[in-house]
């Protein structure tokens, strides 16, 4: 990289890290914050007879957020499935002793989006597929991609997407994501549920990985 360009890109971020942990409480409205980068479907409680999808991409904060934006998606919660663990807590799960992954479980109308399109947003923009048993700096065999089926036709389908993508030559490395039967969802604690905007309702900006989020998808 041009010897230049570190230090402006350092500087940057520096500026960026800055206006988000001194800027006061009171000016979301002037930085445009609140709930306009939330999808328009969401409810406050998990509905019946919808369909689910359930995905693992590293830190379930990070890809609970991801969903959240997304139009058809009605409900979503994160927590602890694919281990051999009964009623896991965090602590059982964060160092891998529990074979469980974080993941996020989407309820979604099927009038408003379908289940390709959920994976197609999970392995093109929600994560990053080809990373082995980890995301970013978060490591570990809870952090892996992984989707859970919950019939023959999620199997099939996610197959299908995942040799696409293959075909397409659409990432540098092989995508790593397991394909994995969906057994017991077990719930995350109260604390992990939306996390991201707990976090900018208690400190009036967003986290600074939701902030990067939003200006990626551009909501």
């Amino acid at each position: 990289m041009n010897n230049f360009l570190v230090p402006v890109l350092m500087f940057v971020g520096l500026t960026v890290l800055l206006w988000f942990t001194t800027s006061p409480q009171h000016s979301m409205a002037e930085k445009g914050l609140g709930r306009a980068h939330l999808g328009g479907d969401l409810m406050e409680t998990k509905p019946d007879g919808y369909p689910v999808a359930i995905f693992a991409g590293g830190c379930f904060w990070c890809t609970e957020s991801e969903y959240r934006s997304q139009p058809g998606v009605l409900y979503t919660r994160v927590g602890y499935i694919g281990g051999h663990m009964d009623n896991p807590t965090y602590e059982d799960t964060h160092d891998s002793k529990s074979g469980h992954a974080e993941a996020v479980e989407v309820t979604y109308d099927p009038d408003k989006t379908d289940f390709k399109t959920l994976l197609m947003f999970f392995f093109t923009q929600a994560h990053d597929p080809t990373q082995l048993n980890r995301q970013g700096p978060d490591v570990g065999t809870q952090y892996r991609s992984a989707v859970f089926y919950t019939d023959e036709t999620q199997k099939r389908e996610t197959q299908e997407v995942i040799d696409e993508l293959t075909a397409a030559k659409r990432f540098a490395g092989p995508i790593v994501t397991t394909l994995e039967p969906a057994g017991t969802f077990w719930e995350a604690e109260d604390y992990h549920q939306r996390y991201y905007e707990k976090y900018e309702a208690k400190t009036g900006r967003p986290h600074i990985n939701d902030w990067l989020g939003r200006q990626r998808r551009g909501d």
